[in-house]
């Protein structure tokens, strides 16, 4: 029983000016319970970088400012240079305020050194390197072209062949049957014949890729080769226009058996065996004189003039084919 009562005087209530104090309710001074530790570290360190930005923005802006009168200065110096030498060179300098006159500095030339000969042709060659070069290599072509035009050969005469037939152009004697009957008509000491041939085909891509549209004209618009050996396609590049671009050869041996027109056929003639070829490939082909007019690159002059050169050596060629 006097425990209980003892239990009893102990939970006897407190005085009421000696309950509890409450916590303020200022949300400043009320501690937040739902926030954690890395959440508040995590505030802290945010806080921590924003003062080291504004720092650093403060460093940087304190650092520009003193570039920029660095800078300045440093313009400030060389415009005062520059002023300063302007001055030098007009003969003024500036004393305090007082601006006067002295005298203009004038420098005094160096007495020119002798240069010696080796050292003045050294000289010489190399600021003119460009133009000795240049005129260097004009020699060399105008001295080319010189030797050129003296050994180039000089034939006493050429005959054209048109056709296609390489026993004929390439492979025959020719040259050798043409120079019996030719005469040295340029004095040099010798006679010589020159075999012109050009490949005439069928083939348009193999007459393009050998030039022979543009040889044929080159030769035709020229007084070379005024004796013409020719075939089928001599006639087709003619056509019916050839009367017109030789000499009718019935009026420069007439009866004979072997002219036709323009054309001494060389069919039934010794002319294969004469050149060593087979006769077969002679049946088509024929001579023919080419007619004295005015060209691209000649005159009608320079045409007769050829024509009277060679003449003889086709008529001898006719009366030895001839039986």
């Amino acid at each position: 029983m006097k425990k209980n009562k003892d239990m009893d005087i102990k939970e006897e209530k407190l005085p009421d000016n000696k309950q509890p104090t409450a916590l303020p309710e200022d949300d400043d001074e009320r501690l937040d319970i739902k926030k954690s530790v890395f959440q508040t570290n995590r505030e802290m360190m945010a806080q921590r970088q924003r003062e080291l930005d504004e720092q650093q923005a403060k460093i940087e802006e304190e650092m520009a400012l003193h570039e920029k009168k660095r800078q300045e200065a440093y313009d400030k110096r060389i415009r005062e240079e520059k002023i300063e030498l302007m001055r030098l060179k007009q003969g003024i300098i500036e004393d305090g305020e007082s601006v006067t006159e002295t005298e203009t500095i004038h420098e005094e030339p160096a007495d020119p050194k002798k240069m010696p000969l080796r050292k003045k042709i050294s000289n010489f060659f190399y600021h003119n390197k460009w133009w000795l070069g240049v005129g260097m290599m004009i020699t060399l072509i105008v001295g080319y072209l010189i030797y050129d035009y003296v050994t180039k050969p000089n034939p006493d005469i050429i005959i054209l062949v048109v056709a296609d037939n390489d026993e004929l152009g390439i492979q025959s004697d020719l040259k050798g049957y043409i120079q019996g009957f030719t005469e040295d008509e340029n004095d040099n000491g010798k006679v010589q014949a020159s075999i012109y041939y050009i490949h005439y085909t069928d083939n348009q891509v193999t007459n393009y890729s050998n030039g022979t549209d543009s040889k044929l004209t080159t030769q035709f618009q020229s007084a070379d080769g005024v004796i013409v050996i020719g075939d089928k396609k001599l006639d087709e590049f003619y056509g019916d226009k050839a009367a017109e671009y030789f000499c009718d050869l019935e009026e420069l041996f007439p009866d004979n058996p072997h002219v036709s027109g323009y054309k001494f056929l060389l069919k039934d003639t010794p002319f294969a065996e004469r050149i060593g070829m087979d006769p077969e490939k002679a049946e088509d082909l024929y001579i023919a004189l080419r007619l004295p007019r005015k060209l691209l690159y000649c005159s009608k002059g320079e045409m007769e003039k050829a024509v009277k050169k060679d003449l003889p050596v086709l008529e001898k060629i006719v009366d030895d084919l001839t039986e």
